[in-house]
């Protein structure tokens, strides 16, 4: 029997949040969101496939800056409304050019980044 994306408890707009983590690392890389569509179709294709908020649109990971999301294992959580995908990233996850979307910390009660733009 196989996985079903329609099992998954979609939020009031079709939606859940996926958390991509980096393979090898264990470092989390960023988070968007998917549809049913979405999830079956990183299953079917092994590249990670989102759901645009504002561009109400699909986006496969990579598809025009090169950073491309293999998918490695997607996981499914405890209540089954959000997903954790192990990927495989090439070059940076965030569009501003950085290995991950999470690049600032709060520190001491202060905003601090702690990471740079990888350069390319």
């Amino acid at each position: 029997m196989g996985f079903d994306p329609a099992t998954l408890k979609f939020n009031d707009d079709g939606l859940l949040p996926a958390i991509a983590q980096d393979n090898a690392t264990g470092e989390v890389l960023m988070l968007a969101w998917m549809n049913a569509a979405a999830v079956a179709r990183t299953l079917e294709t092994g590249r990670v496939t989102y759901w645009s908020r504002s561009r109400q649109c699909y986006w496969v990971k990579g598809e025009t800056s090169g950073h491309v999301q293999t998918l490695v294992e997607m996981r499914v959580d405890c209540d089954r409304d959000c997903l954790l995908l192990q990927v495989e990233q090439t070059g940076p996850a965030c569009h501003t050019g950085r290995r991950s979307c999470f690049y600032t910390a709060i520190r001491d009660g202060a905003e601090m980044e702690i990471s740079v733009p990888v350069a390319g």
